[in-house]
């Protein structure tokens, strides 16, 4: 065995370690892993707010055993082939030994480490953007129409998993229309490679239209209630800390695009970079939503510095640039990853609030990161759910609303009574079952000193209601959130159901 290959294997097993080391046991899975797992289990062509691919995961996913162990699998998986592609692409651009390792280096100790812990269609969409524009290099150096099929084949996957692919798309067209490599557009297999890229996602058009496009809808929620709170000044801010350490190389990376003279045929990319940018500045997108961007830059300014550092003196400045990406990055693990316990963060808030990652998408301060209090009180509420169910009469004939997505998806993770909880809220909405008559009903709800009491509303339609419990864990996004039982229905619950979904299906 090479040792190139010794050394890539040795980066892809670190890869999967530190994934799994970097998560504190007490934090549960996030909220939108839940939604995505349950996905998995109703598989269609789309969905209200992301595209098919994902699902298909999570009934891989759910089909060996829905795990901790494998939901936490595939996202790293993702970013050992992030990693590998990017190596592949040092390769093409004829990188030495250092280059190949500087660059493994700086895709591993990065916000990428952060990204694969989630179970999301983020990771794959990252591994989307490196392997197309490392296709594009492909068809740069070989001028081989094959890798422009490719290339639409990588990018209706993407847009299978993510609409953010489309950004990737719409950044580099223009750079490519105002460099040499505007020939392209006069290569028949471009538009047969588009042809190819549209009937992949066809499938996924046609859900959109016989759906009424609920992606519009989502966008347009979306915009109204978070990316309202994003600061366009933060953005590009925070852009730098994603790959803080290895900040260098991708500025080496961009020098090299615009003056160094073997890369003259990559000056697409130098473009790309900015438009790209450009364009997620104006439409006023989460800061996460560009890490794709990057790995790329990193494969040609490790190439780049690998030939710059190869003579002389400078050799012994390459263990130093590798331990610059390692010892920078180390700080910056300290509160990028949930590998602190709810109560040192509490204890220590200093840095978290001075990266900003105390910042909700309400645009207000709270004691923990977002994510991280997304990912408390999630078993709490499902064991609790359990114990009550198991105690109801005609248990079977009960049904389980839920405030929002979240709620439902941790209940139905986590059940050993096996619940079927829904909710109003997200991809659930569709799930209702109504073919079996109910005659109890646990409603979960949300906390909110301003809601009327929900005995007061929904007692007189039932011969017994209480209020039976609530999350107890504070540190929780959920605390509070309460549990209400309803048993022995005086009114048809089914109908009502019914009228309810139709008027929410009116008004989304």
């Amino acid at each position: 065995m090479q040792k190139r290959t010794i050394i890539l294997l040795g980066f892809i097993v670190l890869k999967f370690v530190i994934q799994y080391l970097v998560v504190n046991p007490e934090y549960e899975l996030h909220r939108d892993e839940y939604l995505y797992l349950d996905q998995g289990q109703h598989l269609a062509w789309g969905y209200l707010s992301i595209p098919p691919l994902n699902s298909w995961f999570a009934y891989i996913i759910n089909a060996l055993g829905n795990s901790v162990f494998w939901v936490r699998f595939f996202p790293a998986l993702f970013g050992a082939l992030t990693l590998v592609v990017v190596w592949k692409s040092i390769e093409e651009l004829k990188g030495s030994l250092f280059a190949l390792i500087l660059g493994a280096s700086s895709i591993l100790f990065s916000a990428l480490l952060r990204m694969n812990i989630l179970f999301q269609p983020n990771s794959f969409d990252i591994l989307c953007w490196v392997t197309f524009y490392y296709i594009l290099i492909k068809y740069f150096n070989t001028n081989q129409s094959k890798w422009l099929v490719y290339a639409a084949i990588v990018c209706g996957l993407g847009f299978l998993n993510k609409y953010n692919i489309v950004f990737c798309v719409l950044g580099l067209l223009p750079a490519i229309l105002v460099t040499r490599q505007r020939k392209i557009f006069l290569e028949k297999t471009f538009y047969f490679a588009i042809l190819i890229g549209l009937v992949i996602i066809l499938p996924n058009l046609i859900w959109q239209y016989q759906n009424d496009f609920p992606v519009v809808r989502h966008m347009t929620e979306l915009a109204q209630t978070q990316l309202v709170y994003v600061n366009r000044m933060d953005f590009l801010k925070t852009q730098v800390l994603f790959f803080i350490s290895s900040l260098f190389v991708i500025l080496s990376g961009l020098f090299a695009l615009w003056f160094y003279r073997p890369f003259r045929i990559y000056r697409p990319f130098f473009w790309a970079f900015f438009f790209t940018l450009i364009i997620f500045t104006y439409f006023k997108a989460k800061d996460y939503y560009a890490i794709g961007l990057y790995p790329i830059y990193i494969a040609f300014g490790s190439v780049f510095l690998g030939r710059f550092l190869n003579e002389g003196w400078k050799k012994y400045l390459q263990p130093l640039a590798i331990a610059v990406v390692i010892v920078v990055f180390i700080p910056i693990s300290q509160i990028a990853f949930p590998n602190k316990s709810p109560e040192y963060i509490k204890a220590h808030p200093e840095k978290y609030k001075e990266y900003g990652l105390l910042r909700w998408e309400d645009g207000r301060d709270h004691e923990l990161p977002q994510d991280f209090a997304d990912m408390l009180g999630w078993s709490e509420l499902a064991q609790k759910v359990d114990s009550i169910y198991s105690t109801l009469p005609n248990k079977d004939q009960t049904l389980v609303l839920c405030d929002n997505y979240g709620q439902a998806g941790a209940i139905n993770y986590y059940t050993k009574e096996g619940i079927k909880a829904v909710s109003f809220n997200a991809d659930y909405i569709n799930w209702f079952d109504l073919e079996k008559p109910y005659v109890n009903f646990i409603r979960i709800k949300e906390y909110n000193v301003r809601d009327e009491d929900e005995l007061v509303k929904t007692s007189p339609y039932f011969e017994i209601s209480i209020l039976a419990d609530s999350i107890e864990n504070r540190d929780a996004r959920e605390f509070r959130t309460r549990i209400f039982v309803f048993t022995g229905a005086k009114v048809d619950i089914n109908e009502r159901i019914a009228k309810e979904l139709v008027y929410r299906k009116k008004s989304q």
